[in-house]
């Protein structure tokens, strides 16, 4: 064998090597990150055991297909941290998130949503998953969140969706969008998940705030939200009101604003 080939042959092998190494380490980091993440954001909220939270949260999809992970596999995770109820404080949202969590994180005094909750704060905005025999958390080449129902971030928000709506009670706000054709979509976790789950027993009232920004194409008009109101427990009362994103955070930056006055 000539030395130019036995430098080729070197040359790639070496370049093997050195990917393999590369993806191993990447692999290592990102789980590495997920976890600091998650310890950080848990070690925020007092009188709780992070690392038993942790474990509990990789029991969920570890070793798993994960494209297999159902809603229930968290079921252990959220009976450990349970949700309480907070009366006339519970805020959901569909397509609004940044404003409703810019208002949120000045005034908790008056609202709280399922990202503001433990388990919502730790995991808020972060991608994870297993494979088939490997005990690792991966977070690079996991499903999307429509690429199979049952992987591991949308069974996780699915069923923190369902065990937040299960608490709710009091009168309870929605923050919808006017900027989209359809403000209450059937298919939204809002819509499909949460709502159902609002029951007379406890929920005394659904108000809904339409989200109102620049060249809005929506408001309380919506013929959608015919079917939110028909898709209520019977008992609950209904109200909606259009509110400028400038008002929302007008409301957030003046806490002598009245929470019951914000719009």
């Amino acid at each position: 064998m000539g030395w130019k080939k036995k430098v080729l042959i070197g040359g790639g092998i070496t370049a093997l090597i050195i990917l393999i190494l590369g993806l191993s380490l990447g692999l290592t980091l990102g789980r590495r990150n997920i976890k600091s993440t998650f310890f950080s954001r848990c070690e925020k909220f007092k009188e709780h055991d992070c690392k038993k939270l942790w474990d509990l949260f990789e029991k969920a999809y570890v070793n798993k297909d994960p494209c297999n992970v159902p809603m229930e596999a968290y079921n252990p995770l959220l009976a450990e941290v349970p949700f309480k109820p907070q009366c006339n404080k519970m805020m959901f949202w569909s397509k609004t998130k940044d404003v409703v969590h810019g208002l949120t994180a000045k005034r908790k005094d008056c609202f709280v949503t399922l990202e503001d909750t433990l388990l919502g704060s730790v995991l808020d905005d972060l991608t994870w998953c297993g494979k088939e025999g490997s005990k690792d958390t991966f977070t690079a080449g996991c499903p999307e969140w429509s690429e199979c129902v049952n992987n591991p971030v949308r069974s996780f928000w699915n069923r923190s969706s369902a065990a937040f709506a299960d608490v709710a009670c009091g009168d309870v706000t929605a923050m919808l969008s006017g900027s989209i054709d359809t403000p209450f979509n059937s298919t939204s976790n809002f819509a499909s998940i949460e709502v159902p789950r609002f029951k007379a027993s406890r929920v005394k009232k659904l108000n809904v705030v339409m989200v109102i920004q620049k060249n809005a194409i929506s408001n309380c008009n919506h013929p959608s939200l015919k079917n939110l109101r028909q898709s209520l427990d019977t008992g609950i009362t209904y109200s909606c009101k259009d509110v400028s994103e400038s008002r929302i955070q007008e409301c957030g930056s003046k806490p002598e604003i009245a929470c019951g006055a914000c719009w």
